[in-house]
Formats: C-alpha cells, structure tokens, sequence
C-alpha cells in the first residue's frame, strides 16, 4: 500500500491543498461551509494524486536517469504499468465524480483544466522547451481557483487574482529546483531555464517573477478582498524574497543558494495562505 501511496506524490498533493483551502477561505468570506469545505478538498486530492500517478508513468524512462527519481517504483519495477494506469483511473474517476456531485460543474471543470494541462501540455512541452515550465504553473495555479470556485459558482477577479498569484510565485520556486537539480536536468535532457540560458538569465527571470507575484498578492487588498493585515504581510514577505533573490548575484554557491531560495518560496507560499484565510473580508 505505502507503494502506491507514494505514487501519488503525497507532498504535492499537501501543498495543493493549502492553496486550495486559502481560495475556499477567500471566496467564503469568514462563512465557511465545512461539508463543501471537506468534499471540495477530497474530491481535488483524488484528481491530484491521480495526476501524480500518470505522471510517473509518463516520466518513468526519464525518472530512470534522475538521482532524485532513480528509485520511483515504476522505474524499480515495484508495481506494474498497467496497475499504475488502472490506480490513476479510479482515482481520476473518483475525485472528478465527487467534485461534480457534492461541488459544481464549473469547479469539477477548473479541476479537470489543470488535469489536463499537466498531464497533456506539460508532458509534451517540458521536454522540449525550457517554456515548459510556465505551461507547467498553470497546472499548479488551478487548485486554489477550484477552491473559490466550489464557493462561488463563478470565475471573478478574485478567482483570477488566486491563479495569477500561484503562477508568478511557481515560476521562481521552480527556477530555484532547476538550479539545484541541475546536474538531474541535464543527465534527463530536460531544457530547464539556467542549463538553457545560463545563471544570470535565471536569476533575473527570478527577480522579476518576485516582483510581479508581490504586486499581484497586494491587488487582493486593493480589490477588497483582504484586509490591512494580509496587505503588510504580503508586502513584508515580498520585499523578503526579492532581497534574498538579489543577493543571489552575489553569491557564488549557487547550488546552496538555490536551495534557500527553494525553502523561503514555501514559507512565503504558506504564510501569505494562511495570512489570506485569516484575513478575509466579509
């Protein structure tokens, strides 16, 4: 069982589930529907770890040629193909049914967007192109929106808002992967950003992605839909990062750097969630 428990990538369903319950919390307004809330969460976990599960039938020649990836049970022979697609579709099946009967239709469809993206888009264009990586952060922006949405019925600014924030804030998290997995990257033939362009490139793309993902983060405020409290964290959160990310053009370890940089995304990913569900406003 703990085989095909890890095929679904339980760490990455995790952090979804974070965003998602912070677009849930920004939608609800202080009013949560905790039978919506429960259902919501279930139904887009069983979609995610489906995900999780083609994904490492898709990857499993290329995982085999990782450090990180190399003991995968697909690549190890752990369990068999046709029991890993048969895994990834009930599991599919099941988080689409529950989100379709207990949510609505549009949530099930904003799920079912991201689904196919990764599955679909990301697959072909990550071997090919260091773009890649951008098609890929909008496969990972849709949980939140799922969240709003399954509150809301609708697709507003503040459902666009959640999906820009988690695009911008992917792109240097996955910049940061990319530098300290490089030598993975390069042995897979995988066209990520630094081994295409180089360090400097990257690390400005960074900056700039700091930048943008902090504005973004400050317009929910100025749209109304978080208090002052969630606006001075996001500013000081911002600020942080983007002085971290500079300073990396200083520092000649990049590996490390890369590394901290990794680790301060998710803090800051995780504390301006939590900042926006307790500081919605009603």
């Amino acid at each position: 069982m703990k085989t095909y428990y890890m095929l679904t990538k339980p760490g990455i369903i995790l952090g979804n589930v974070i965003t998602t319950a912070a677009g849930f919390a920004l939608a609800s307004k202080g009013h949560i529907d905790y039978w919506l809330f429960v259902v919501t969460m279930l139904g887009l976990s069983f979609v995610i770890a489906s995900a999780g599960v083609f994904n490492n039938y898709i990857d499993r020649a290329m995982d085999a040629k990782m450090e990180r990836t190399k003991e995968r049970a697909l690549v190890k022979g752990l369990i068999s193909s046709q029991h890993a697609l048969l895994f990834a579709t009930a599991l599919g099946l099941l988080g689409m049914s529950i989100l379709i009967l207990y949510t609505n239709l549009l949530a099930a469809f904003v799920a079912l967007f991201g689904f196919f993206v990764y599955l679909v888009l990301y697959a072909f264009w990550k071997y090919r192109s260091f773009y890649g990586t951008i098609v890929g952060s909008l496969a990972g922006a849709v949980p939140p929106v799922v969240g709003y949405c399954a509150v809301s019925h609708h697709f507003d600014t503040g459902a666009f808002l959640l999906f820009m924030l988690l695009v911008l804030w992917q792109m240097p998290h996955f910049f940061a992967i990319a530098v300290y997995r490089l030598d993975d990257y390069t042995a897979a033939s995988i066209p990520v950003l630094p081994l295409q362009k180089g360090m400097y490139t990257t690390k400005v793309h960074m900056v700039l992605y700091i930048i943008a993902f902090t504005g973004t983060a400050l317009l929910l405020t100025v749209m109304g839909y978080t208090g002052a409290i969630y606006f001075i964290v996001a500013a000081l959160l911002g600020l942080a990062w983007l002085g971290f990310c500079l300073n990396g053009f200083k520092i000649k370890n990049d590996t490390l750097w890369a590394r901290q940089m990794f680790r301060i995304s998710l803090v800051v990913i995780m504390a301006l969630c939590l900042t926006m569900t307790l500081d919605v406003v009603s």
